[in-house]
C-alpha cells in the first residue's frame, strides 16, 4: 500500500487529508501543522496524526502529537506538499531530495526559474499520462485547471479551426474559510502565471490572460474567447453537448451569480460546500462574428482537490485515465453532483 504524508493542512490540505483518509488504497499517515492554531483541533478532532517540526514541538506541549515532519516523510512514499506558496521549493530542497521521496506541489509554487520545484504541471484532461514516470509534479492552480478542461475539449473537436484563446480571469480575493479581509478594491496584475502555467500544457492555440481580483470569497469568473477561423457552422447547442460528458464540468443555466453555486452547493450538503467542478453559464454563451465567448465560474480551492487524487493514482499506481477517473468519482461524487447542480440550474 502506497503511504501517503500532506505536508499542510490549509485549505487544500484539509480537504485531501479528508479524502485520504476515506481512500482505502492509500495510507494516509497524516498531516503537518507549523502553528498551534485552531485547526489542530480539527486535524485532531478528526483522528489525523499530526506531525510538528523537530525545533518547534515545545509549542504543541497540550496537543497529542504523533512525531516530527521529518519522521513522518521518512514513514511516506509520497508527500503531497501543501504548504503555503513558496514553501514548496524550501521542503524539497530540506527533505525530500535529501530522503529521495516524491512530491507533489501546489499551483502557487515555481514551475520556471531558480525556484522550479517541477519540470511538469499536471491537468488530467490533457497530460495525465505524463506524471506516470516524474518524482516530482505540480498540480496547476485552480484557475490554470478550470482552462484545461475548457480549451482541450476544443481543441480535440475544432483543432486547426481555432485561432487563439483570450481569458479574462476574475478572481476571488479570499476562500471563504479564509480569516484575511477581502478588500474593497479591484487589482489587476501585469504579469499572471496562469498564461506560462497553461503553455506548460497546452501550447497551441496560443491562450493570453488577463487577470483581476476583485472583493469577492465566492469563486473565480472567466471569461473565456474562443477566436476561429470561420465560425459559420458552430451553434450553442453543438458548444453545451460537447461538455455534456466531461468530468468536473457542468452547464447551468440561471444562476445569478458565483454566490448562487457556492450557496446551493452548501444547501446539497457536498463536502467543504465544493462542487469540485466548472460551471458553464449556459445563458451568457454567444458565438458572435470569428469568436465563441464562453463564461464559466471555478470552485477556487475545491477544483483542485480531485486532481490531486488523480495525479497520485498516476504517480503510485500509473493507474489507466479511465480507471483513475472512477475511482476519483467514486471518492468525490462529482457525477452525483453534477446531476444534482444540473437538476437545481436547469
Amino acid at each position: 500500500m502506497v503511504r501517503v504524508f500532506i505536508n499542510g493542512f490549509g485549505n487544500i490540505g484539509r480537504r485531501l487529508a479528508s479524502a485520504l483518509a476515506a481512500d482505502k488504497e492509500f495510507q494516509f499517515v497524516g498531516l503537518s501543522k507549523y502553528t498551534p492554531d485552531e485547526r489542530i483541533k480539527e486535524a485532531l478532532d478528526h483522528k489525523f496524526r499530526v506531525f510538528v517540526p523537530e525545533d518547534n514541538i515545545i509549542a504543541f506541549k497540550d496537543y497529542q502529537i504523533a512525531g516530527t515532519v521529518k519522521e513522518a516523510i521518512q514513514q511516506s512514499d509520497i508527500i503531497v506538499d501543501a504548504a503555503r506558496d513558496g514553501l514548496g521549493y524550501d521542503n524539497k530542497m530540506n527533505y525530500y531530495i535529501p530522503m529521495s521521496k516524491s512530491a507533489i506541489f501546489q499551483g502557487g509554487e515555481d514551475r520556471y526559474g531558480e525556484r522550479s520545484v517541477a519540470d511538469m504541471i499536471h491537468n488530467s484532461r490533457v497530460n495525465y499520462k505524463k506524471s506516470f514516470d516524474k518524482k516530482y509534479v505540480i498540480q496547476g492552480s485552480c484557475n490554470v485547471t478550470g482552462l484545461g478542461k475548457i480549451m482541450q475539449p476544443l481543441i480535440e473537436k475544432y483543432g486547426d479551426a481555432i485561432k487563439r484563446f483570450d481569458a479574462t480571469l476574475i478572481r476571488r480575493w479570499a476562500d471563504p474559510e479564509d480569516k484575511k479581509e477581502v478588500r474593497d478594491s479591484i487589482e489587476w496584475n501585469s504579469d499572471p502565471h496562469h498564461q506560462d502555467d497553461v503553455a506548460d500544457f497546452i501550447k497551441n492555440p496560443p491562450l493570453y490572460v488577463d487577470v483581476y481580483k476583485v472583493p469577492s470569497r465566492m469563486m473565480h469568473l472567466h471569461q473565456l474567447y474562443v477566436r476561429f477561423n470561420d465560425s459559420s457552422s458552430l451553434s450553442k447547442d453543438q458548444i453545451l453537448d460537447l461538455f455534456e460528458n466531461e468530468f468536473g464540468v457542468v452547464a447551468l443555466y440561471n444562476a445569478k451569480g458565483t454566490a448562487d453555486v457556492r450557496k446551493k452547493a452548501a444547501e446539497l450538503g457536498f463536502s467543504y460546500n465544493d462542487t469540485n467542478m466548472a460551471h458553464i453559464h449556459a445563458e451568457m454563451l454567444k458565438i458572435q462574428d470569428d469568436t465563441l465567448k464562453i463564461v464559466y465560474s471555478d470552485d477556487q480551492t475545491g477544483m483542485v482537490i480531485p486532481e490531486n487524487h488523480m495525479l497520485l493514482q498516476a504517480m503510485a499506481f500509473k493507474l489507466n485515465r479511465k480507471e483513475a477517473l472512477e475511482k476519483t468519482d467514486r471518492l468525490f461524487n462529482i457525477s452525483k453532483k453534477k446531476k444534482a447542480l444540473m437538476e437545481e440550474f436547469r
